[in-house]
């Protein structure tokens, strides 16, 4: 399992946007300019936390995004559940599971258990992880 870029811009432009004043809007130029990820593939990615409920689009002249909760309350499994497809480990701890034993389907494998288990921990340590502790963890301010 890797943690694809979409993934990891999600966090950073949510990042970005709780190292705000509250209330303060951003345009996705700024925070792309700021972190250096593509404007397209950045606004993009803000779409889907909007429909998620984790960040608020305001429209007109001063317009832009800003977070919809406090950072304490939103976490990276939140995010990643947002952004990336099939967040997994293996196909086989997804909603369609699906494992390959030599080129054939089967209904389970012995890895099927283990891999049940990572994925649970990862999931756990996500879902505990917030952006207000990710903001403690980070130097000021530290481009990617």
């Amino acid at each position: 399992m890797q943690v694809t870029r979409a993934g990891e811009y999600g966090i950073i432009g949510l990042l970005y946007l709780a190292r705000q004043p509250e209330n303060r809007t951003v345009m996705v130029d700024e925070i792309s300019d700021s972190e250096n990820i593509p404007k397209s593939f950045l606004a993009k990615i803000f779409q889907s936390l909007v429909k998620a409920g984790l960040v608020r689009s305001v429209r007109g002249a001063r317009g832009g995004f800003r977070l919809a909760k406090p950072p304490s309350e939103i976490t990276v499994l939140q995010i990643l559940e947002c952004v990336e497809t099939g967040f997994a480990l293996q196909k086989c701890v997804t909603d369609h599971p699906e494992c390959v034993v030599a080129d054939r389907r089967v209904a389970g494998c012995a890895l099927c258990g283990i891999f049940g288990e990572a994925q649970h921990r990862v999931n756990e340590v996500f879902s505990k992880t917030t952006l207000e502790q990710l903001l403690k963890r980070q130097p000021a301010h530290a481009a990617h």
